[in-house]
């Protein structure tokens, strides 16, 4: 990544501050200082690298412990002066062990993985590659697709009543699958619904 950014250095002294988020779990990590050499060689080598205010040079996180972060994108903020890093950790990113400078947990959060299931999904409606079967289901129509989604909402159902949580859990992620596979066909994600379920949580809603 080596585009552009306009940032204002001069305005806080040739330093700005960098927020450093996982790019996966958006977890924030870290806060560095970068200057002009340090964004560029961040931008550059794909390594995020700071310049260090007590030793008065640059430094590439990881360089000594190994736990680098991988650059992803980075963006500036409204006032050009403070930076969004987003990077994917290879290990504890504070110098003390911790996952973050704050000592929490870098755990994912497995509902953004819906999202990120969404995009893959999508691409596969676009690139439709052979032997997928998320593109059989897309080839096969939308009256097969909203089929699969009833059958696996009726194993849902007997495992619920008959089965054991752990296949109610399998038979479940199996009609979620086929049911973001038939929002897709429509040009919808599950981000819409969950965004019709954030309206219903509205004490004012009521039912259409």
């Amino acid at each position: 990544m080596n585009r552009e950014l306009n940032v204002d250095f001069d305005k806080c002294g040739g330093l700005v501050p960098a927020i450093i988020q996982d790019a996966k779990t958006r977890v924030v990590l870290m806060l560095g200082y970068m200057n002009d050499e340090a964004l560029r060689k961040t931008q550059e080598s794909g390594l995020v690298t700071f310049y260090s205010r007590s030793r008065q040079c640059l430094w590439t996180k990881g360089e000594t412990s190994g736990n680098y972060l991988h650059l992803v994108d980075i963006k500036v903020d409204c006032d050009n002066d403070t930076l969004l890093v987003q990077a994917t950790p290879d290990g504890p990113t504070c110098h003390k062990g911790t996952d973050t400078c704050w000592g929490e947990k870098n755990n994912p959060n497995p509902l953004l993985f819906l999202s990120e299931l969404s995009d893959f999904i999508e691409q596969r409606h676009r690139e439709m590659p052979e032997g997928s079967y998320t593109t059989s289901l897309f080839r096969d129509g939308l009256n097969r697709m909203a089929q699969k989604v009833g059958e696996e909402a009726l194993e849902l159902v007997i495992e619920a009543t008959n089965g054991t949580d752990e296949r109610l859990i399998y038979e479940g992620s199996d009609m979620l699958y086929h049911l973001i596979v038939l929002l897709t066909s429509k040009g919808l994600r599950i981000e819409d619904m969950a965004r019709e379920l954030m309206e219903r949580h509205n004490p004012g809603w009521k039912k259409h």
